[in-house]
């Protein structure tokens, strides 16, 4: 099998020269869901921004490839149109711009730089209330600029909206479980699942084996002091619950 995703020897630091990916090495097959779970400044978050090309986080060694593409030379968008998502932990305001308009220009934009044909608005405003019914996304949320007054639960039900929306390869999740009561996380799990498909594969970072309840993983890994230092099924969730990091940190010193 192919991998989608094939991280290795990663290296990567914070311009400055802080380093915080340390040959970190990950394969993530097609249809696979894989937990990432380590203590705070273990390097989970900064991961998520290297794959997506964040501006400020440099790659000095190692290698991303994505349905056998490299990452490292391509720009934000680029990946975006080859099929990358990410899911931010604490996703961004937009004044001015409606959800509405911003999913428009999103799709839009996407279906143009793979040189597919656009859709139009009321082709996209259908699809939009149609996967919004099941994320109690409604037409007032759609009206009002992105994320403005949102709560953190209507956050990530607008950013799972648009996850479903874009229908990516590879799907990111950073820490989506982050201010989400037991409702919202509930809803937001059911339009995660909705998009696990055997073309597909996704990453879900989390502190909390809690998420994992409701986005079983088939692969668990632990990161700490920037690579990957141990590999389980995810009944090692369970067990990082009851144990703690300290272990594995102690492996990665």
């Amino acid at each position: 099998m192919t991998p989608l995703l094939e991280i290795e020897d990663l290296h990567a630091e914070i311009e400055g020269g802080r380093k915080i990916l340390d040959g970190l090495s990950l394969t993530v097959n097609p249809g696979e869901v894989h937990a990432i779970m380590g203590p705070n400044g273990a390097g989970k978050s900064t991961l998520s921004y290297v794959l997506s090309g964040k501006p400020g986080y440099v790659i000095t060694g190692g290698s991303i490839r994505l349905a056998g593409v490299e990452l490292s030379e391509l720009t934000p968008d680029a990946r975006a149109a080859l099929g990358l998502f990410l899911a931010f932990q604490y996703p961004l305001e937009i004044p001015g711009v409606s959800t509405m308009a911003f999913l428009h220009a999103a799709v839009n934009a996407q279906k143009k730089k793979r040189g597919e044909q656009e859709m139009t608005s009321p082709e996209l405003l259908k699809r939009v209330r149609e996967i919004g019914k099941s994320l109690d996304i409604t037409a007032e949320m759609l009206r009002r600029p992105l994320n403005v007054g949102f709560s953190g639960g209507e956050k990530k039900r607008n950013e799972t909206l648009q996850m479903l929306l874009l229908e990516p390869k590879l799907c990111v999740l950073d820490e989506t479980d982050s201010g989400l009561d037991i409702d919202a996380l509930k809803v937001v799990s059911a339009g995660v699942n909705a998009l696990r498909a055997p073309e597909r594969s996704m990453v879900v970072i989390t502190h909390y084996q809690r998420l994992l309840d409701y986005i079983v993983p088939d692969v668990v890994h632990v990161l700490a002091a920037g690579r990957i230092v141990h590999t389980g099924g995810k009944e090692l969730a369970l067990e990082l619950e009851a144990t703690g990091y300290a272990q594995f940190q102690n492996e990665a010193a």
